[in-house]
């Protein structure tokens, strides 16, 4: 979808980052969004970390429903992959976080203690794409507000080490999207979970969108939220039982529009899933 595309500058100067302070990390965490998992995995970080250990943390799992986060967690584990699911705000899940990476780092930790390096922390970069959940987790896991947390993306741009116990610190990275999306459906759930700024697309047009895969999905929980009658002219309906109304009693569908996105975004429809492990495409 051409109309959904952004890569500013600071993504540029993060790959920069990353491909740098990679050297510095011995091992990788990735956080996700649980309602869309694989498409809310950057494929350049592959490149980009190379053969560095990596955990998978689907992050706002509560929001997700749940019999696919599960679908999700056994998949990636069967190919390999150390896999958690979490919600970073309330810290459900993350307490099996040290654990789980310690598992996946033991040889080298048992190397530094042969050593007598006990003492050097390990460091652990922190990657995953914009408004995913970085600042979060990590605050979560220092116990501190060290890091700026927003609900847009882009609110993390710099980069600091944070440690969170004696052997572990985590390098806190800014979020960074890829130059081009070939799949339009990959496009459209970044931009329905709040991953691409809204302003690069029509409010309208994206929750219209939002709209027909809640109704494909998740018919129940969508109509019952906004109590709806028909499944024609959805915004317009909203606009009428929520009183979005403008002079003369024509729907408010800009307000309909926002109210949608946001009641998606904030949980409020319901625990919805935008992608299960048997969608998975071959560009993946």
């Amino acid at each position: 979808m051409s109309s959904i595309q952004w890569y500013p500058g600071h993504m540029t100067k993060t790959r920069r980052m990353i491909e740098s302070d990679i050297k510095l990390c011995d091992a990788v965490v990735e956080i996700t969004d649980a309602r869309c998992p694989q498409s809310s995995r950057n494929p350049i970080l592959d490149e980009l970390t190379g053969s560095k250990p990596r955990v998978i943390l689907m992050n706002k799992a509560d929001y997700a429903d749940a019999q696919v986060t599960a679908e999700w967690k056994k998949y990636y584990e069967s190919v390999g992959m150390s896999v958690l699911a979490c919600d970073c705000r309330s810290g459900k899940g993350l307490k099996n976080f040290l654990p789980l990476l310690k598992r996946e780092l033991s040889a080298q930790l048992q190397r530094r203690r042969e050593k007598g390096m006990s003492g050097m922390k390990l460091r652990i970069m922190v990657t995953g794409i914009p408004n995913v959940g970085k600042s979060s987790f990590i605050n979560r896991m220092a116990n501190a507000k060290k890091t700026a947390v927003g609900d847009r993306p882009g609110v993390t741009r710099g980069k600091q080490w944070v440690d969170i116990d004696k052997e572990i610190e985590l390098l806190d990275m800014p979020g960074i999207l890829w130059h081009k999306f070939e799949d339009e459906n990959v496009a459209l759930k970044l931009a329905f979970t709040g991953a691409i700024k809204d302003e690069v697309m029509d409010t309208v047009t994206l929750a219209t969108k939002l709209a027909e895969e809640l109704l494909l999905k998740y018919p129940q929980p969508f109509t019952e939220r906004f109590k709806l009658k028909e499944k024609e002219n959805i915004l317009s309906a909203i606009s009428k039982v929520r009183g979005m109304l403008m002079s003369g009693g024509k729907p408010d569908i800009e307000r309909a529009a926002v109210a949608l996105i946001d009641e998606f975004r904030g949980g409020k429809i319901g625990r919805i899933s935008l992608e299960t492990p048997s969608e998975l495409r071959s560009t993946f």
